[in-house]
């Protein structure tokens, strides 16, 4: 870890950069499945809280790219 102007910046190995994508891709691909399934109308009863849901792991996924760039931008 560095210390640079106030922002914490970590060191990762690469082996851990390319799980970490692997796992946000994943992810994403699991958001976008949820997604499908409440779009064809599945488990009405929670349509509106698994929706939120989804728009949250959504965020949370971009951001997490986001990170994972500053660590590593190639």
């Amino acid at each position: 870890m560095r210390l640079l102007e106030g922002v914490l910046f970590v060191t990762l190995p690469k082996s851990q950069i390319t799980h970490i994508a692997r796992l946000i891709a994943e992810l994403d691909q699991d958001r976008a499945w949820l997604l499908e399934q409440i779009d064809k109308g599945r488990w009405t009863d929670l349509r509106l809280d698994l929706a939120a849901f989804e728009r949250e792991l959504g965020r949370f996924l971009i951001r997490a790219s986001e990170k994972l760039e500053e660590v590593d931008p190639t």
